[in-house]
């Protein structure tokens, strides 16, 4: 019981397992749906980055390694000037969709080094150049380069070629709850001095402005170290700071005269601070102010060559005569010694190791990412937003069959700037690293995301807001299991409750994609996209004519695995509660409808030995799409293991599905089980054993599949055999594509055509795993095919585990082979120990593509890296002091500052 498991330990008491504090602010709020007016969508540029400095948002804020209270109404971020910038650095900046020529990009350097889940230490890195940012230089090299060239990144530009640049670090340390210190760190990398200008600053969302009976809060001068600020729900801080150059007020208000060509009334806009450090405007006004809504102390710091600057700062509930006395840095030194603590106890690889810094990091970027979230999808389709009027189309514009959303909560967000916003089932995915660290609060997202202000009245979940009714994957099962076992490994015992209250909402949804999905009621799914973008040959959420049907192997297959999950979490419940027998008999045998129907429907091509989707067109014969891809591997995810204890339990269970059995094998048909002993164990599989073998050797080709990095979601087949299609007139062909994507379907800021993804990786090498702890020595396939090397399917899973690892390892030259081009900065002192999560990687070189911070999804390398480390005594993994150290009370390691 470490101090941060003492603090989660409270929290876990809470209706909601949240600290009040935390890192909650987005980096990107402009460009979202939520801001988006225009009559046709066009979010992107109805918000655009020029304006974010000038412009009020209306649903939520957004800055610089900031943080902000749970209904953000308070908020603190940094915000720097390098005395060349044509504007403040307050936030990250990066290309729109039609100004990358892969889509949407964050172009800044910036890395979450460390946190805890209760952010009672959190520390940020962001690498600030000295000359001039390439805002036009990124915007222009991008716009002329066509799909065929890589992006244009911050590392081309040059502008971090000689160190000429700061690292700015943000560490945030908490005395209590409502107590947290910060520090500002400037180091000059550069041989030479240089002066950077730094504003904490400290302000109030504007909800005043929405009308309404609220309050305006207010920031008050409360002395020359520190200001007040007074919100009528929030109550009463205190924001304290050392001695500052000067500091200034302004209004959270929109700059009417640069938005909208009106004239202010006041020069105290949101952009004071900006017009006045970087034009010299108002300057004398801003001094004599002496309260508002927004506020910052001014540092005109000059760093001498290789040194370092501090700033401290401290918000608190507390009024306090010496809010920083004689001991400042002891909070720090001792919050991080309690955080190196916490993640020995959870981390079982060697702490001095560089594979326990990535995991530690891939944590750290994780907790960074849970955001605030607010979207009532009514009032955004009805009340304007004081810019632009409610035109009447805008009623059957986007999500307006979701008017019941009233989203306002804390999400584990897919990321920070490309994605602050929540994703189902990346969510779902995010919730098994988040179960290594906190279960808690992973519970708690997978009920959040349930509830009946996402839920649709129907049982839909809500996709995502650029179309809450996009199809993705159904995996909240799996991972509720996920989740579950987790936390019953760590702590011996199992949340019953928990997969009691999510399964009776799974059982609403479940029965939402049999009555959607399921069309021709066979047991074969439709289900579009599913999250996987451009994976088909054309876009699968389109049809060309309303008689065109697609029936998908891999929807089908992700059905197959839903039953399977479903029965998972009813027969581990009725281990407790007898009640639930019945439900998972019912889902043992909805599994066996869908596996007979995927296995005995022309899904499966006899001639390649692989499952493909099913054209079907008004007066032609079905045809088989030969594309092999992931659509083809879902099947393997559905696997699901009875072990003896249960069967001699649930009597009622076992009777049925023996009674089931020898009925459908006394009428010859589909059986999709097989047993060891005598019923020792039960594997039920959506792939029998032939199939199974015929698959793998597929998958584990390297001249097909298997990439260094780990299974690619195209067959490297498809590079020589492209294939093609023609529909409507129009020609449509995929070929594999292992790097950014080179066509535009769903703007082409992703690609499932080659490229190496994180959570397939993961449900594979789970998924063989389990096949191998069943079939043993019995099952022995070549690794790789054709190498004449043979392997059972658990050192199957333990060879692609190391592969997906061997993306972020260093290798004998110190490199990381996500890094690709930009190992060499990477190899410079300072920053060897950075680590980036991507989104997916090259399908041959494993060089890291698309949001390079997916800490949410790419986070499973952290559980990865575990199930590949033996588990060390705490003698050996930490010293003995260090454990006796956790043991003490949390008020004993606060020290008295």
């Amino acid at each position: 019981m470490t101090a941060e498991h003492q603090r989660l330990t409270v929290n876990a008491k809470k209706p909601v397992p949240l600290e009040q504090w935390g890192p909650y602010l987005s980096e990107r709020q402009w460009g979202t749906v939520r801001e988006d007016y225009s009559l046709y969508g066009d979010a992107w540029n109805y918000f655009p980055h020029d304006h974010a400095a000038c412009r009020v948002y209306k649903w939520g804020e957004d800055g610089l390694a900031g943080i902000s209270d749970y209904f953000q109404n308070l908020c603190f971020a940094i915000a720097l000037w390098n005395g060349k910038d044509p504007i403040l650095k307050e936030r990250l900046f990066g290309l729109t969709n039609s100004e990358g020529n892969h889509g949407e990009d964050v172009k800044e350097l910036y890395y979450y080094l460390d946190n805890v889940p209760t952010h009672y230490y959190m520390q940020f890195l962001y690498k600030y150049p000295q000359q001039e940012y390439p805002y036009n230089k990124l915007l222009a090299k991008n716009r002329k380069r066509s799909k065929a060239e890589t992006e244009y990144e911050l590392l081309d530009t040059g502008i971090f070629n000689n160190n000429e640049y700061y690292d700015v670090y943000i560490t945030y340390a908490k005395q209590g709850p409502q107590d947290i210190f910060i520090k500002i760190d400037v180091k000059n990398r550069y041989h030479k001095e240089a002066e950077i200008t730094v504003l904490p600053t400290l302000w109030f969302h504007n909800r005043w402005g929405e009308g309404g009976d609220e309050k305006k809060p207010s920031i008050t001068y409360n002395n020359k170290h520190s200001v007040v600020a007074e919100h009528e729900r929030l109550g009463k801080y205190y924001f304290y700071f050392q001695p500052a150059d000067t500091c200034f007020f302004t209004e959270n208000e929109t700059n009417k005269e640069k938005v909208m060509h009106l004239p202010n009334e006041t020069p105290f806009v949101k952009d004071a601070f900006h017009r006045a450090i970087v034009n010299g405007e108002n300057v004398d006004a801003l001094h004599k102010k002496k309260s508002g809504t927004k506020f910052a102390p001014v540092y005109k710091l000059h760093v001498p060559a290789g040194e370092t600057k501090t700033i401290y700062c401290r918000l608190s509930k507390s009024a306090l005569d010496t809010p920083f006395g004689h001991g400042a840095e002891n909070i720090f030194k001792t919050r991080k010694e309690e955080a190196d603590i916490f993640y020995r106890s959870i981390l079982k690889s060697d702490p001095r190791s560089d594979l326990f810094q990535v995991q530690r990091q891939a944590l750290a970027g994780l907790l960074w990412s849970k955001q605030y979230y607010r979207y009532d999808v009514e009032k955004w389709l009805t009340v304007p937003d004081g810019l632009s009027p409610i035109h009447p189309n805008r009623n059957q514009g986007r999500n307006h069959l979701w008017q019941h959303v009233k989203n306002q909560d804390i999400i584990a967000m897919p990321d920070k700037w490309e994605y602050p916003w929540y994703a189902a089932w990346d969510l779902a995915f995010h919730c098994i690293p988040m179960a290594l660290v906190d279960a808690n609060f992973a519970k708690h997202q997978l009920l959040l995301i349930m509830r009946e202000w996402y839920m649709k009245p129907d049982g839909q979940i809500p996709s995502y807001e650029w179309n809450f009714s996009d199809v993705n994957p159904p995996v909240h099962a799996w991972a509720a299991m996920q989740v579950y076992r987790i936390e019953k490994e760590k702590t011996g015992k199992g949340d019953i409750v928990f997969l009691k209250r999510i399964f009776q909402k799974l059982i609403i949804n479940f029965t939402w994609w049999i009555n959607r999905k399921d069309v021709r009621g066979n047991n074969i799914f439709e289900g579009g996209f599913l999250g996987l973008d451009n994976i088909g040959v054309f876009n699968r959420s389109h049809y060309f004519t309303p008689e065109m049907k697609l029936e998908q192997a891999d929807c089908t297959g992700w059905m197959g695995m839903y039953a399977l999950n479903m029965m998972d979490i009813a027969l581990e419940i009725a281990m407790d509660d007898i009640g639930f027998e019945d439900a998972g008999t019912k889902f043992f045998e909805h599994f066996v409808l869908i596996a007979e129907a995927l296995n005995e429907h022309t899904m499966w091509n006899m001639e390649d030995k692989f499952f493909y989707d099913i054209l079907n067109l008004p007066g032609e014969a079905p045809m088989p799409l030969r594309i092999q891809s992931i659509v083809g591997l879902t099947s393997l995810f559905a696997v699901s293991i009875i072990e003896r204890n249960m069967l001699d339990k649930l009597k009622d269970f076992t009777k049925r599905i023996s009674w089931f059995e020898g009925y459908r094998k006394k009428n010859n048909r589909f059986w999709p089980n097989e047993e060891r002993g005598d019923r020792e164990k039960i594997l039920l599989s959506l792939v029998p054993r032939e199939k199974l073998t015929y698959l793998l050797e597929k998958m584990l080709n390297e001249d097909h599949f298997l990439s260094p990095g780990g299974i690619r979601a195209l067959s490297k087949y498809h590079e020589a055999n492209p294939y093609s299609i023609t529909l409507g007139g129009i020609d449509h062909t995929i070929q594999y594509d292992p790097g950014d994507s080179t066509s535009d379907i769903f703007g082409g800021n992703s690609n499932w055509r080659g490229p190496v993804w994180m959570p397939i990786n993961y449900l594979i090498i789970q998924s063989i795993r389990k096949y191998g702890k069943f079939y043993g020595e019995s099952v022995m396939v070549e690794y790789p095919t054709g190498s004449g090397k043979k392997l059972n399917l658990e050192e199957v899973a333990d060879e692609l585990t190391q592969r997906v690892i061997s993306l972020f390892e260093k290798n004998e030259d110190n490199e990381r082979r996500y890094n690709g081009d930009y190992n060499w900065f990477y190899k410079q002192k300072g920053n060897e120990n950075l680590v980036l999560f991507y989104e997916y990687f090259h399908g041959d070189t494993g060089t890291g593509l698309g949001a390079n911070h997916q800490t949410g999804w790419t986070a499973l390398i952290a559980d990865l890296i575990n199930s590949l480390t033996h588990k060390k005594t705490a003698e050996e993994a930490v010293p003995l002091s260090l454990f006796e150290e956790a043991e003490v009370n949390v008020e004993r390691l606060t020290p008295n500052v």
